[in-house]
């Protein structure tokens, strides 16, 4: 500096502004991504995961039932409905349950109830689904038997059975 000139106050030294740029920074982000986390669930913690762990042997030993039984299905997705043709060496009841399930976020899984009308022909209504991979789980209302598929994207039928 020359002799008589005023240094100028620190406000309008560009160097500290360019100093404080990236604390302030890590702050907003820190600040941005603790919003998202208090907003959103993540959906992958089931609360009773014990449980769950426990009950697995009942889950094998149901697709172990629909295996000797011989169960199988064909599953279609068309104009808001669902069409289940089944084959089975065991009579089939009146009603199935389908639940269409998310793989993490148990909010977007859906049960429906398919009703017989007429031979192994099963049918009905369609909740609208986002367009996510989805597992299909078929099972007689008396919870004897299960099986499951995953679910076709590419808009075919997408078949279950006891083999998987």
């Amino acid at each position: 500096m020359q002799a008589g000139t005023k240094p100028l106050p620190w406000y309008r030294e560009p160097w500290p502004w360019l100093l404080m740029v990236g604390p302030a920074a890590v702050i907003i982000a820190g600040i941005a991504t603790m919003a998202l986390a208090i907003r959103s669930d993540d959906g992958l913690v089931a609360e009773d995961y014990y449980k769950r762990g426990l009950a697995i042997n009942q889950v094998l030993a149901r697709e172990q039932r629909a295996r000797a039984l011989n169960i199988a299905a064909q599953v279609d997705f068309a104009g808001g409905k669902v069409g289940v043709a089944m084959s089975a060496d065991t009579v089939l009841p009146p009603t199935l349950r389908l639940r269409i399930v998310h793989p993490t976020r148990a909010g977007e899984d859906r049960d429906l109830l398919l009703v017989a009308w007429g031979g192994n022909l099963y049918a009905g209504e369609l909740p609208s689904l986002s367009h996510e991979a989805r597992r299909l789980i078929l099972e007689d209302p008396a919870g004897t038997w299960r099986i499951a598929g995953d679910l076709d994207k590419n808009g075919g039928g997408t078949r279950l059975d006891s083999m998987r």
